[in-house]
């Protein structure tokens, strides 16, 4: 894609960019120490890498970055420099200029109110920088902290779609679908 648009953002306590040659060492020191919280909710965290398999992943999610086909980010806290978690924007389409934001967040860094900040920071990137008419986030319905993420950033319930899939353990599991859709919500 030719469209151009910044691969850094601020907001009032962090610092977001999309992933850099380097930065796996810190991705999975941060994926190690949250695991246990992880493991339930995203599958990536079931097993955990090794620092090459980050460095692997940071790099391939770098080059998707500049094709534009997913745009992962990492967030770092403004004041000290360290990697807070991660966020992004998957199942594009840019034709319709829907995007879908994906987060998780370091333990130690959780109840901060960091990753709220972090997802109105992307949805106003998506918004400014991508011309986004639409922007979701859709969850497990019993993933009570990301439901709560969603609703402190203004994002509204459209809908659950029961039965959607089977987690890791085999249940089958409902998904919830926020959105904020341009014209309604911005």
């Amino acid at each position: 894609m030719l469209f151009e648009f910044p691969d850094s953002f601020q907001t009032d306590r962090l610092y977001i960019r999309s992933a850099l040659w380097g930065d796996g060492a810190a991705m999975n020191e941060a994926i190690r120490e949250s695991a246990e919280d992880l493991r339930r909710w995203l599958p990536f965290a079931n097993r955990i890498p090794s620092i090459e398999e980050s460095e692997a992943f940071v790099r391939k999610s770098r080059l998707n970055f500049q094709e534009r086909s997913d745009l992962v980010m990492l967030i770092f806290d403004k004041e000290t420099g360290s990697l807070v978690g991660c966020t992004g924007l998957h199942r594009i389409d840019w034709e319709a200029r829907r995007f879908e934001i994906g987060y998780w967040i370091r333990s130690s860094c959780a109840g901060k109110g960091l990753m709220t900040e972090a997802v109105n920071g992307i949805t106003e990137y998506a918004i400014s920088q991508l011309e986004a008419n639409r922007v979701e986030i859709r969850m497990d319905c019993k993933n009570t902290r990301s439901r709560r993420v969603a609703e402190r950033a203004g994002f509204t319930l459209e809908g659950i779609h029961r039965n959607w899939n089977r987690n890791d353990s085999g249940e089958l599991m409902d998904l919830m679908v926020f959105a904020k859709v341009r014209g309604h919500d911005y």
